[in-house]
Protein backbone atom coordinates (compact mmCIF):
# COMPACT_ATOMS: atom_id res chain seq x y z
CA UNK A 1 0.00 0.00 0.00
CA UNK A 2 3.15 2.12 0.78
CA UNK A 3 3.40 5.60 2.49
CA UNK A 4 0.75 7.49 3.78
CA UNK A 5 2.11 9.74 6.48
CA UNK A 6 5.45 11.42 7.49
CA UNK A 7 6.21 13.42 10.26
CA UNK A 8 9.39 15.13 11.25
CA UNK A 9 9.05 15.34 15.55
CA UNK A 10 11.44 16.34 18.23
CA UNK A 11 12.37 13.61 21.15
CA UNK A 12 12.81 15.49 24.52
CA UNK A 13 11.31 13.51 27.14
CA UNK A 14 10.45 16.59 29.05
CA UNK A 15 7.65 17.25 27.02
CA UNK A 16 6.13 13.60 28.23
CA UNK A 17 4.00 14.41 31.04
CA UNK A 18 5.45 11.89 33.24
CA UNK A 19 8.94 13.15 32.82
CA UNK A 20 7.97 16.64 32.14
CA UNK A 21 5.85 17.22 34.98
CA UNK A 22 6.34 21.00 36.40
CA UNK A 23 8.05 22.06 32.94
CA UNK A 24 5.65 20.53 30.74
CA UNK A 25 4.27 24.33 30.84
CA UNK A 26 7.97 25.30 29.14
CA UNK A 27 7.13 23.27 25.94
CA UNK A 28 3.42 24.13 26.11
CA UNK A 29 3.18 24.58 21.95
CA UNK A 30 5.33 21.31 21.62
CA UNK A 31 3.00 19.01 23.43
CA UNK A 32 -0.01 20.54 22.02
CA UNK A 33 1.93 20.13 18.28
CA UNK A 34 2.58 16.48 19.08
CA UNK A 35 -0.76 15.54 20.30
CA UNK A 36 -2.24 17.09 16.79
CA UNK A 37 0.69 15.77 14.73
CA UNK A 38 0.08 12.56 16.26
CA UNK A 39 -3.97 12.33 15.80
CA UNK A 40 -3.26 13.20 11.80
CA UNK A 41 -0.85 10.52 11.95
CA UNK A 42 -3.48 7.52 13.30
CA UNK A 43 -6.12 9.26 11.27
CA UNK A 44 -4.36 8.00 8.28
CA UNK A 45 -4.63 4.53 10.02
CA UNK A 46 -0.96 3.26 9.38
CA UNK A 47 -0.26 -0.38 10.09
CA UNK A 48 3.06 0.29 10.56
CA UNK A 49 5.45 3.20 11.82
CA UNK A 50 8.89 3.66 10.39
CA UNK A 51 10.93 5.48 12.80
CA UNK A 52 14.58 7.60 12.10
CA UNK A 53 16.38 7.61 15.06
CA UNK A 54 19.28 9.59 15.63
CA UNK A 55 19.83 8.28 19.32
CA UNK A 56 20.37 4.70 17.81
CA UNK A 57 23.65 2.76 16.98
CA UNK A 58 24.42 5.30 14.74
CA UNK A 59 27.71 3.78 12.38
CA UNK A 60 29.93 6.53 10.43
CA UNK A 61 29.23 4.32 7.23
CA UNK A 62 26.38 2.44 7.26
CA UNK A 63 22.38 2.91 8.08
CA UNK A 64 21.45 0.44 11.06
CA UNK A 65 17.37 -1.30 10.09
CA UNK A 66 16.36 -3.05 13.54
CA UNK A 67 15.28 -7.03 13.04
CA UNK A 68 14.33 -7.69 16.12
CA UNK A 69 10.90 -9.74 16.08
CA UNK A 70 9.65 -7.49 19.13
CA UNK A 71 10.26 -3.69 19.63
CA UNK A 72 10.36 -2.34 23.10
CA UNK A 73 11.60 0.29 25.59
CA UNK A 74 10.66 2.49 27.84
CA UNK A 75 11.64 6.01 29.42
CA UNK A 76 12.80 4.36 33.08
CA UNK A 77 16.24 6.22 32.18
CA UNK A 78 13.89 9.34 32.77
CA UNK A 79 12.24 8.88 36.07
CA UNK A 80 9.25 7.27 33.90
CA UNK A 81 9.29 3.35 33.52
CA UNK A 82 5.43 2.85 33.11
CA UNK A 83 6.05 4.97 29.49
CA UNK A 84 6.05 1.68 27.60
CA UNK A 85 6.56 0.44 24.06
CA UNK A 86 5.92 -3.49 23.54
CA UNK A 87 5.25 -4.25 19.97
CA UNK A 88 6.29 -6.61 16.75
CA UNK A 89 8.94 -5.62 14.28
CA UNK A 90 7.70 -5.31 11.00
CA UNK A 91 10.17 -7.61 9.48
CA UNK A 92 8.63 -8.14 5.90
CA UNK A 93 8.95 -4.42 5.32
CA UNK A 94 12.84 -4.79 6.70
CA UNK A 95 13.51 -7.37 4.30
CA UNK A 96 11.72 -4.85 1.66
CA UNK A 97 14.17 -2.25 2.50
CA UNK A 98 16.97 -4.19 3.11
CA UNK A 99 16.66 -5.40 -0.75
CA UNK A 100 16.01 -2.10 -2.31
CA UNK A 101 18.98 -0.05 -0.14
CA UNK A 102 21.29 -2.81 -1.64
CA UNK A 103 19.83 -2.27 -5.14
CA UNK A 104 21.00 1.12 -5.04
CA UNK A 105 24.54 0.27 -3.46
CA UNK A 106 23.47 2.11 -0.12
CA UNK A 107 25.61 1.08 2.58
CA UNK A 108 23.10 -0.58 5.54
CA UNK A 109 23.30 -2.89 8.38
CA UNK A 110 20.60 -5.41 9.29
CA UNK A 111 20.64 -5.40 13.00
CA UNK A 112 19.90 -8.40 14.44
CA UNK A 113 20.15 -9.58 17.80
CA UNK A 114 23.60 -11.33 17.14
CA UNK A 115 25.07 -8.22 15.67
CA UNK A 116 23.36 -6.71 18.78
CA UNK A 117 25.59 -8.87 20.85
CA UNK A 118 28.79 -8.37 18.97
CA UNK A 119 28.73 -4.66 19.35
CA UNK A 120 27.45 -3.90 22.16
CA UNK A 121 23.96 -2.37 21.13
CA UNK A 122 20.77 -2.35 23.68
CA UNK A 123 18.29 -4.11 22.22
CA UNK A 124 15.71 -1.60 23.40
CA UNK A 125 14.64 1.46 22.11
CA UNK A 126 16.07 4.71 22.56
CA UNK A 127 14.41 7.98 23.82
CA UNK A 128 14.60 9.13 20.24
CA UNK A 129 12.21 6.91 19.37
CA UNK A 130 10.47 6.28 22.58
CA UNK A 131 9.18 9.90 22.92
CA UNK A 132 6.85 10.03 19.60
CA UNK A 133 5.67 6.74 19.62
CA UNK A 134 4.53 8.02 23.48
CA UNK A 135 2.54 10.64 21.72
CA UNK A 136 1.57 7.84 18.90
CA UNK A 137 -0.26 5.43 21.52
CA UNK A 138 -2.00 8.01 23.12
CA UNK A 139 -3.62 9.30 19.79
CA UNK A 140 -4.32 5.38 19.92
CA UNK A 141 -1.95 3.54 17.54
CA UNK A 142 -1.37 0.29 18.25
CA UNK A 143 0.61 -1.26 15.17
CA UNK A 144 4.03 -2.52 14.34
CA UNK A 145 7.46 -0.41 14.73
CA UNK A 146 10.33 -0.45 12.90
CA UNK A 147 13.55 1.07 14.46
CA UNK A 148 15.62 2.62 11.86
CA UNK A 149 19.56 4.27 13.26
CA UNK A 150 20.36 7.39 10.78
CA UNK A 151 24.07 6.92 9.57
CA UNK A 152 26.62 9.25 9.44
CA UNK A 153 26.23 9.11 5.38
CA UNK A 154 27.35 11.76 2.82
CA UNK A 155 23.82 13.93 2.13
CA UNK A 156 23.25 11.96 -1.44
CA UNK A 157 23.42 8.44 0.51
CA UNK A 158 20.92 9.70 3.21
CA UNK A 159 18.36 11.08 0.54
CA UNK A 160 19.00 8.44 -1.63
CA UNK A 161 17.94 5.90 1.38
CA UNK A 162 14.67 7.98 1.52
CA UNK A 163 13.71 7.02 -1.92
CA UNK A 164 14.68 3.31 -1.20
CA UNK A 165 12.46 3.40 1.65
CA UNK A 166 9.14 4.92 -0.70
CA UNK A 167 10.09 1.99 -3.46
CA UNK A 168 10.19 -0.67 -0.70
CA UNK A 169 7.17 0.62 1.77
CA UNK A 170 5.20 0.79 -2.08
CA UNK A 171 5.64 -2.97 -2.26
CA UNK A 172 4.41 -4.46 0.67
CA UNK A 173 0.39 -4.09 1.74
CA UNK A 174 0.49 -2.38 4.75
CA UNK A 175 0.15 1.37 5.12
CA UNK A 176 3.08 2.82 6.61
CA UNK A 177 4.06 6.09 8.01
CA UNK A 178 7.65 7.33 8.10
CA UNK A 179 8.67 9.25 11.23
CA UNK A 180 11.98 11.11 11.25
CA UNK A 181 12.57 11.88 14.66
CA UNK A 182 15.41 14.75 15.43
CA UNK A 183 15.83 18.58 17.79
CA UNK A 184 17.29 21.06 15.84
CA UNK A 185 19.75 23.49 17.00
CA UNK A 186 21.17 22.96 21.05
CA UNK A 187 22.46 26.28 20.79
CA UNK A 188 19.54 28.79 20.60
CA UNK A 189 21.00 30.05 24.29
CA UNK A 190 23.56 30.55 27.06
CA UNK A 191 22.03 27.90 29.09
CA UNK A 192 21.71 25.55 26.18
CA UNK A 193 23.67 22.20 26.40
CA UNK A 194 25.92 22.82 23.63
CA UNK A 195 26.37 26.68 24.53
CA UNK A 196 25.22 29.52 22.67
CA UNK A 197 25.75 30.49 19.08
CA UNK A 198 23.59 33.22 17.14
CA UNK A 199 23.76 30.67 13.91
CA UNK A 200 21.68 28.07 15.70
CA UNK A 201 18.38 30.17 15.39
CA UNK A 202 19.10 30.98 11.66
CA UNK A 203 19.48 27.28 11.09
CA UNK A 204 16.25 26.73 12.89
CA UNK A 205 14.12 29.35 10.70
CA UNK A 206 16.27 27.83 7.45
CA UNK A 207 14.83 24.65 8.19
CA UNK A 208 11.02 25.73 9.46
CA UNK A 209 10.90 27.38 6.40
CA UNK A 210 12.04 25.09 3.93
CA UNK A 211 10.27 22.42 5.26
CA UNK A 212 7.23 25.10 5.21
CA UNK A 213 7.20 25.38 1.34
CA UNK A 214 8.66 21.76 1.27
CA UNK A 215 11.80 23.21 -0.96
CA UNK A 216 13.66 19.71 -0.73
CA UNK A 217 16.57 21.73 -3.15
CA UNK A 218 16.99 24.40 -0.29
CA UNK A 219 17.36 21.31 2.67
CA UNK A 220 19.81 19.48 0.40
CA UNK A 221 22.01 22.55 -0.23
CA UNK A 222 21.87 24.13 3.12
CA UNK A 223 25.40 25.29 3.87
CA UNK A 224 27.23 22.59 6.27
CA UNK A 225 28.84 25.33 7.96
CA UNK A 226 25.53 26.52 9.39
CA UNK A 227 24.53 22.94 10.12
CA UNK A 228 27.73 21.69 11.82
CA UNK A 229 27.83 25.19 14.31
CA UNK A 230 23.95 24.90 14.76
CA UNK A 231 24.70 21.70 17.12
CA UNK A 232 21.31 20.03 15.43
CA UNK A 233 20.69 16.23 15.70
CA UNK A 234 17.65 16.20 13.42
CA UNK A 235 19.08 16.81 10.01
CA UNK A 236 20.49 13.65 8.95
CA UNK A 237 16.78 12.36 9.58
CA UNK A 238 14.86 14.90 7.73
CA UNK A 239 17.14 14.49 4.71
CA UNK A 240 16.07 10.76 4.82
CA UNK A 241 12.75 12.10 5.14
CA UNK A 242 12.79 14.11 2.63
CA UNK A 243 13.65 11.09 -0.45
CA UNK A 244 10.76 9.22 0.93
CA UNK A 245 8.78 12.56 0.16
CA UNK A 246 10.20 14.08 -3.46
CA UNK A 247 7.27 13.41 -5.30
CA UNK A 248 4.85 14.83 -7.03
CA UNK A 249 1.83 16.34 -5.12
CA UNK A 250 2.87 16.54 -1.43
CA UNK A 251 1.38 18.96 1.12
CA UNK A 252 3.63 19.85 4.12
CA UNK A 253 2.70 21.48 7.37
CA UNK A 254 4.52 22.92 10.75
CA UNK A 255 2.16 22.47 13.60
CA UNK A 256 4.57 24.28 16.04
CA UNK A 257 8.28 25.62 16.87
CA UNK A 258 9.84 26.75 19.95
CA UNK A 259 13.38 26.95 21.72
CA UNK A 260 13.06 26.39 25.38
CA UNK A 261 15.76 24.91 27.30
CA UNK A 262 18.04 26.16 24.41
CA UNK A 263 17.21 23.49 22.05
CA UNK A 264 15.36 24.00 18.98
CA UNK A 265 11.68 21.77 18.70
CA UNK A 266 9.54 21.29 15.24
CA UNK A 267 6.35 19.54 15.44
CA UNK A 268 5.70 18.89 11.23
CA UNK A 269 3.89 16.87 8.44
CA UNK A 270 4.32 16.04 5.03
CA UNK A 271 1.36 13.59 2.84
CA UNK A 272 0.34 13.19 -0.59
CA UNK A 273 -2.58 15.72 -0.43
CA UNK A 274 -1.14 18.51 -2.35
CA UNK A 275 -1.79 19.44 -5.95
CA UNK A 276 0.25 17.46 -8.49
CA UNK A 277 3.15 18.88 -9.92
CA UNK A 278 4.70 18.45 -13.38
CA UNK A 279 7.91 16.03 -13.38
CA UNK A 280 11.34 17.54 -13.05
CA UNK A 281 14.50 16.68 -13.42
CA UNK A 282 15.71 13.80 -10.88
CA UNK A 283 16.62 15.81 -8.34
CA UNK A 284 19.36 13.50 -6.68
CA UNK A 285 20.92 13.37 -10.23
CA UNK A 286 21.26 17.24 -10.41
CA UNK A 287 22.75 17.67 -6.81
CA UNK A 288 25.56 15.10 -7.16
CA UNK A 289 26.12 16.64 -10.38
CA UNK A 290 27.04 19.93 -8.45
CA UNK A 291 28.45 18.79 -6.09
CA UNK A 292 30.96 17.34 -8.76
CA UNK A 293 31.34 20.61 -10.53
CA UNK A 294 32.32 22.15 -6.84
CA UNK A 295 34.78 19.61 -6.35
CA UNK A 296 36.69 20.35 -9.51
CA UNK A 297 36.90 23.99 -8.80
CA UNK A 298 38.35 22.64 -5.43
CA UNK A 299 40.94 21.04 -7.22
CA UNK A 300 41.90 23.98 -9.84
CA UNK A 301 42.29 26.52 -6.99
CA UNK A 302 44.23 23.61 -4.58
CA UNK A 303 47.36 25.21 -3.17
CA UNK A 304 50.86 23.48 -3.56
CA UNK A 305 50.55 21.81 -0.30
CA UNK A 306 47.23 20.05 -0.77
CA UNK A 307 48.02 19.08 -4.10
CA UNK A 308 50.90 17.50 -2.96
CA UNK A 309 49.18 15.84 0.10
CA UNK A 310 46.31 14.45 -2.78
CA UNK A 311 48.68 13.27 -5.29
CA UNK A 312 50.98 11.75 -2.60
CA UNK A 313 48.03 9.69 -1.09
CA UNK A 314 46.27 8.70 -4.89
CA UNK A 315 49.89 7.38 -5.96
CA UNK A 316 50.06 5.45 -3.08
CA UNK A 317 46.28 3.98 -2.70
CA UNK A 318 46.73 3.25 -6.80
CA UNK A 319 49.97 0.97 -6.13
CA UNK A 320 52.12 3.75 -7.63
CA UNK A 321 55.30 6.08 -7.63
CA UNK A 322 55.12 8.38 -4.93
CA UNK A 323 54.88 11.69 -6.95
CA UNK A 324 58.30 13.97 -6.08
CA UNK A 325 58.26 16.50 -3.29
CA UNK A 326 58.06 20.06 -4.83
CA UNK A 327 61.11 22.44 -4.42
CA UNK A 328 58.95 24.85 -2.60
CA UNK A 329 58.26 22.31 0.02
CA UNK A 330 61.34 20.27 0.14
CA UNK A 331 63.11 23.77 1.04
CA UNK A 332 60.85 24.78 3.60
CA UNK A 333 61.82 24.16 7.68
CA UNK A 334 60.86 21.52 9.45
CA UNK A 335 57.32 22.01 10.93
CA UNK A 336 54.77 20.02 12.21
CA UNK A 337 51.65 19.49 9.88
CA UNK A 338 47.80 18.18 10.13
CA UNK A 339 46.90 16.48 6.61
CA UNK A 340 42.59 16.23 6.57
CA UNK A 341 40.96 14.72 4.31
CA UNK A 342 36.86 14.80 3.94
CA UNK A 343 34.54 12.78 1.46
CA UNK A 344 31.24 14.60 1.07
CA UNK A 345 31.21 17.10 3.59
CA UNK A 346 31.95 14.25 6.56
CA UNK A 347 35.66 13.89 7.90
CA UNK A 348 37.52 10.81 5.94
CA UNK A 349 41.07 10.86 7.94
CA UNK A 350 43.21 13.35 9.60
CA UNK A 351 46.91 12.43 11.49
CA UNK A 352 49.02 14.84 11.72
CA UNK A 353 52.50 15.77 14.22
CA UNK A 354 52.64 18.50 16.76
CA UNK A 355 56.26 19.13 15.89
CA UNK A 356 58.29 18.24 12.86
CA UNK A 357 59.73 14.65 12.45
CA UNK A 358 61.09 14.87 8.72
CA UNK A 359 63.63 16.93 7.63
CA UNK A 360 61.32 19.00 5.60
CA UNK A 361 58.08 20.12 5.08
CA UNK A 362 57.18 18.48 2.01
CA UNK A 363 58.15 15.03 3.69
CA UNK A 364 56.15 16.35 6.63
CA UNK A 365 52.98 16.34 4.06
CA UNK A 366 53.75 13.24 2.54
CA UNK A 367 54.07 11.04 5.22
CA UNK A 368 51.08 12.49 7.36
CA UNK A 369 49.00 12.33 4.14
CA UNK A 370 49.28 8.42 3.68
CA UNK A 371 48.47 8.25 7.22
CA UNK A 372 45.36 10.40 7.26
CA UNK A 373 44.47 8.19 4.28
CA UNK A 374 45.38 4.99 5.71
CA UNK A 375 46.00 4.51 9.44
CA UNK A 376 43.50 6.44 11.06
CA UNK A 377 41.67 4.03 13.50
CA UNK A 378 38.67 5.79 13.13
CA UNK A 379 38.24 5.10 9.49
CA UNK A 380 38.91 1.92 7.24
CA UNK A 381 41.62 2.92 4.84
CA UNK A 382 40.61 4.92 1.78
CA UNK A 383 39.74 2.86 -1.42
CA UNK A 384 40.88 3.73 -4.75
CA UNK A 385 37.15 3.76 -5.62
CA UNK A 386 36.92 6.84 -2.92
CA UNK A 387 39.99 8.99 -4.23
CA UNK A 388 37.65 11.07 -7.00
CA UNK A 389 35.15 12.35 -4.00
CA UNK A 390 37.95 13.68 -1.86
CA UNK A 391 38.61 17.31 -0.49
CA UNK A 392 42.05 17.86 1.44
CA UNK A 393 43.76 20.57 3.69
CA UNK A 394 46.74 21.00 5.11
CA UNK A 395 47.48 22.89 8.34
CA UNK A 396 50.88 23.89 9.24
CA UNK A 397 51.89 24.19 12.91
CA UNK A 398 54.25 26.84 14.90
CA UNK A 399 56.28 25.82 17.37
CA UNK A 400 53.48 25.29 20.87
CA UNK A 401 53.90 27.42 23.32
CA UNK A 402 53.19 26.66 27.22
CA UNK A 403 50.05 28.76 28.85
CA UNK A 404 48.90 29.34 31.80
CA UNK A 405 45.83 30.45 31.56
CA UNK A 406 42.21 29.40 29.49
CA UNK A 407 42.58 33.52 28.84
CA UNK A 408 45.64 33.22 26.01
CA UNK A 409 43.31 30.92 24.12
CA UNK A 410 40.79 32.05 21.11
CA UNK A 411 39.71 28.89 19.35
CA UNK A 412 39.50 30.89 15.81
CA UNK A 413 43.21 31.84 16.75
CA UNK A 414 44.97 29.20 18.40
CA UNK A 415 45.22 25.70 18.54
CA UNK A 416 45.42 23.83 21.73
CA UNK A 417 47.15 20.58 23.39
CA UNK A 418 46.45 19.89 27.22
CA UNK A 419 48.71 16.82 28.98
CA UNK A 420 48.07 15.13 32.18
CA UNK A 421 50.31 11.96 33.91
CA UNK A 422 51.34 10.68 29.99
CA UNK A 423 48.61 11.45 28.41
CA UNK A 424 47.95 14.11 25.61
CA UNK A 425 45.60 15.95 23.61
CA UNK A 426 45.20 18.52 20.79
CA UNK A 427 42.52 19.69 18.83
CA UNK A 428 43.23 22.23 15.87
CA UNK A 429 41.89 25.75 15.58
CA UNK A 430 39.08 27.11 13.12
CA UNK A 431 36.88 23.86 13.90
CA UNK A 432 33.20 24.29 12.55
CA UNK A 433 31.04 23.90 15.80
CA UNK A 434 33.74 25.26 18.20
CA UNK A 435 33.17 28.48 19.14
CA UNK A 436 34.65 28.66 22.89
CA UNK A 437 37.58 28.33 24.63
CA UNK A 438 35.89 25.57 27.14
CA UNK A 439 34.58 23.65 24.49
CA UNK A 440 38.32 23.10 22.71
CA UNK A 441 39.85 22.53 25.43
CA UNK A 442 36.91 19.94 26.95
CA UNK A 443 37.15 17.75 23.53
CA UNK A 444 40.73 17.97 23.35
CA UNK A 445 40.86 16.44 26.97
CA UNK A 446 38.14 13.72 25.81
CA UNK A 447 40.49 13.05 22.71
CA UNK A 448 43.24 12.10 25.71
CA UNK A 449 41.37 10.36 27.95
CA UNK A 450 42.09 12.76 30.78
CA UNK A 451 39.74 12.70 33.44
CA UNK A 452 37.36 15.92 33.97
CA UNK A 453 38.49 18.22 36.48
CA UNK A 454 42.53 17.11 36.37
CA UNK A 455 45.24 19.35 36.50
CA UNK A 456 46.45 19.29 32.89
CA UNK A 457 49.15 21.75 31.36
CA UNK A 458 48.31 23.81 28.70
CA UNK A 459 50.17 24.72 25.47
CA UNK A 460 49.01 26.89 22.47
CA UNK A 461 49.61 27.04 18.81
CA UNK A 462 49.12 28.85 15.71
CA UNK A 463 48.33 27.09 12.50
CA UNK A 464 48.52 28.52 8.69
CA UNK A 465 45.89 26.58 7.32
CA UNK A 466 46.08 25.47 2.76
CA UNK A 467 43.27 24.49 0.46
Amino acid sequence: MGVVFGGFVPHPPIIVPAVGKNNLAKAKNTVEGMRAWARECVAHKPDTIVIISPHGPVFQDAIMITAYRRISGSLSGFGAPDVRVDTENDLSLVQAIAEEARRRDISIGVLDQDLAKEFDIPLTLDHGSMVPLYFLSEAGFQGKVLPIAMGLLPRDQLYAFGMALREAMGKVEQAVALVASGDLSHRLSPDAPAGYNPLGREFDAAVEQAFARWDIDAMLNMDENLCETAGECGFRPLLMLAGAFDTSGVKSHVYSYEGPFGVGYMVASITGEGEKQPPSEDRLTKYRRQQQGHLQQVRQNESIYVRFARQTLEAYVREEELPPIPAELSASSPAGAFVSIKKKGQLRGCIGTIAPTQDNLGEEIRNNAISAGVNDPRFFPVEAEELDDLVYSVDVLSPEEPIDSLNALDPQRYGVIVRYQGRQGLLLPMLDGVDTVEEQVDIARQKAGIAEGAPMRLSRFEVIRHH
